[in-house]
């Protein structure tokens, strides 16, 4: 399809989808209500007993000494692995509002931990009574519980006694919006209510002490496990050389699991021919639109990123369009991506993705425009879903990369002069007065 064509009709799909969002159903402090109904019949003051752990969290703050929790959806153990995220929350085309009542319908059952020795103190006992020396010898305890509750492909039966109170707050401020999350309660233990179902391929990760985490990510990825499997295993220090296993927070694990299974990607489609023409390839969701603009060539991509006034992470309504961008050649990065951060690695696993499945390479460009639409964050894996499926259907074609970007930016809110100067891969673009006037914020 011609981009003319082609972006005429993807102006229609737009119309269409902004008409069904509108649609939908916002109720944040009915569902709040609702759960701590829910979570009073529930949760006595010192157990949750029959609860059902899809997933597990490891916190960031104050590393390494960390926080690491199981959460349960209480009350609702029957739909346990809906609340684990992953792509099928694209599938069910999940609303940010769904996002925001699943987060927060999770109760975070937590106790701190050191990432390398499971809490060790100076005793030299640990947190949960025994002589357990590392985390890759942590099989018993809290941390043994958390860990089959990571490894295992369906959510476990678990018993959590708690230490105390929930810490309950019901009140839907600006932090709320921000980070959506559920009750928090200290844990005083726990136990499994029946033997987790541990895949082959997972197990042979743990029992080899000697396989780096890099080549053991690598070998669940090819065995069909998606990254959101993976990064749940790495986080709880299930993966690498034996005793150098440890905690991972589990914000740096899931850029960790898209970096390395980019990388392995990025490798695989080194000596690949290139793609023959130039695609423009488009997406939207949870009020991000991502173009995707691929060119012959050998491997290159850049992210930029478009963040609307009144969008979460650019809130002053009068503070113009936020502007960033990151890119990599045919050899990668050296260092982290700081201006893109974890939407750099999930965008470029999508691409990836899609080229290895061809046997193909490209000089890619991704444009990500944030609008006000994205009122919460819901993380990462949005972008990576909504890139991955930008791939379907019908896309657009054009005679040159200059062609495209032009073509694109005429949808985007900043002009093509601005675009230049941010953006390495458009800089190059011959330019006229016209690119330099209108939506040059």
């Amino acid at each position: 399809m011609r981009l003319d064509e082609y972006l005429e009709f993807e102006e229609n799909e737009r119309a269409e989808r902004r008409r069904l969002a509108r649609e939908k159903d916002y109720g944040i402090v009915e569902h709040l209500d609702s759960f701590e109904r829910r979570f009073d019949a529930e949760v006595s003051d010192d157990a949750v007993v029959g609860s059902v752990s899809p997933s597990i969290f490891v916190g960031r703050s104050d590393y390494p000494n960390v926080s690491t929790g199981l959460l349960s959806p209480v009350g609702r153990e029957e739909r346990a692995a809906n609340f684990r995220t992953s792509g099928a929350w694209y599938d069910e085309d999940v609303s940010i509002a769904d996002v925001f009542e699943r987060r927060t319908s999770l109760l975070n059952a937590n106790r701190g931990v050191d990432v390398t020795d499971a809490g060790i103190g100076s005793s030299g006992v640990g947190a949960t009574g025994s002589d357990v020396a590392s985390v890759h010898d942590a099989w018993d305890g809290w941390l043994g519980v958390q860990r089959e509750v990571a490894i295992a492909d369906r959510p476990v039966d678990v018993e959590i006694g708690l230490d105390g109170t929930p810490d309950l707050d019901f009140e839907v401020g600006l932090e709320d919006v921000k980070t959506p999350t559920g009750p928090r309660a200290a844990a005083r233990d726990a136990s499994l209510g029946e033997n987790p179902h541990v895949p082959r391929p997972v197990k042979k990760t743990l029992e080899d002490d000697d396989w780096r985490a890099e080549g053991a990510m690598t070998y669940l990825y090819r065995r069909g496990f998606d990254v959101y499997d993976i990064n749940t295993i790495l986080s709880a220090g299930a993966l690498g050389r034996g005793r150098d296993r440890r905690l991972v927070p589990t914000r740096w694990s899931i850029t960790a699991v898209d970096d390395t299974i980019g990388q392995f990607l990025r490798g695989s489609i080194r000596d690949d021919p290139s793609i023959d023409r130039i695609e423009v390839h488009r997406n939207e969701y949870l009020g991000n639109a991502f173009w995707v603009v691929l060119a012959p060539g050998d491997w290159e991509y850049e992210l930029v990123e478009m963040k609307a006034p009144g969008s979460i992470w650019n809130p002053d309504p009068d503070a113009g369009v936020y502007l960033a961008a990151a890119s990599e050649g045919r050899e990668g990065r050296t260092g982290y991506v700081e201006e893109t951060a974890g939407a750099y690695y999930a965008a470029r696993l999508g691409v990836l993705e899609h080229l290895h499945d061809r046997g193909r390479q490209a000089k890619v460009l991704v444009c990500r425009h944030v609008s006000d639409d994205y009122w919460g964050p819901v993380g990462v894996w949005q972008v990576r879903e909504a890139v991955r499926n930008a791939f379907e259907g019908e896309h657009g074609t054009a005679e040159t990369f200059g062609e495209a970007v032009r073509g694109v930016t005429e949808r985007l809110p900043i002009s093509l002069g601005r675009l230049r100067r941010k953006s390495t891969m458009a800089a190059g673009l011959q330019a006229n007065l016209a690119d330099f006037t209108g939506r040059d914020d």
